[in-house]
């Protein structure tokens, strides 16, 4: 495999370093400038992420803002989309129903998925609080990786429940192949409130990655291996 030598900036020195695979993720701007924003008093952040309420009004009440211009809201096209159809429902059809902009299932097409839908762990915490927290993880080895013979347990997948709401599922991430269809399933579950029991009790099907979710019996907070062996 090719090398790369790469020069980049940290801590604001410059550096150079050796790699053999080299992920760009720039991000999206917000192309604001031109628009007069603050000329209507829309607040703007230096960014030219525009500040928005809960049902995307900006400072200005007869002024909205979708998508990636407002700031706090995820830079994908999905959710812009969704989050316009509600926006036009609620001023044109009498709607009241607001954008969830938690329960949003999404995907990294790295070479190895990663999917998640939900509260990350560390944000489910600051959310509910530590106590309330339960995660359920296990790491895994798909068995499309046996014939050529890959790194066990180079898989992941995680589950986070919060307790105080009969183990309500919060947050769900996987690391594998094929993340993103798994994913947009368990999605549908857990935007309907889903419990870690209703997964428990759904039959897996095997031998498949996504069977290793309704599975999953080993929480951080015991402090055992997740790690497994075997099919």
């Amino acid at each position: 495999m090719e090398k790369l030598n790469v020069s980049y900036e940290l801590n604001g020195e410059i550096k150079s370093d050796v790699f053999d695979t080299v992920l760009f993720a720039t991000g999206r701007n917000a192309d604001t400038v031109q628009l007069g924003m603050d000329k209507a008093g829309v607040k703007i952040d230096t960014n030219g992420k525009i500040h928005v309420h809960d049902n995307d009004q900006t400072s200005v009440p007869h002024i909205y803002a979708i998508g990636d211009v407002s700031k706090g809201r995820p830079e994908l096209t999905p959710p812009a989309i969704k989050a316009g159809k509600l926006l036009a429902n609620r001023l044109f059809d009498g709607s009241h129903e607001l954008m969830d902009y938690v329960n949003i299932p999404t995907t990294v097409f790295t070479p190895l998925e990663y999917g998640a839908v939900g509260y990350s762990e560390e944000d489910a915490i600051a959310k509910f609080g530590e106590d309330n927290i339960e995660v359920y993880h296990t790491y895994f080895q798909p068995l499309e990786f046996y014939l050529p013979n890959k790194e066990e347990n180079s898989c992941y997948v995680k589950m986070i429940c919060n307790r105080a709401e009969n183990d309500r599922v919060i947050g769900f991430h996987i690391l594998g192949p094929n993340a993103g269809e798994i994913t947009q399933g368990y999605a549908v579950a857990i935007k309907l409130g889903a419990t870690k029991k209703h997964f428990e009790d759904t039959v897996g099907i095997h031998p498949t990655i996504s069977e290793e979710v309704v599975i999953l019996d080993k929480t951080k907070r015991s402090g055992v291996e997740p790690k497994k062996s075997g099919c």
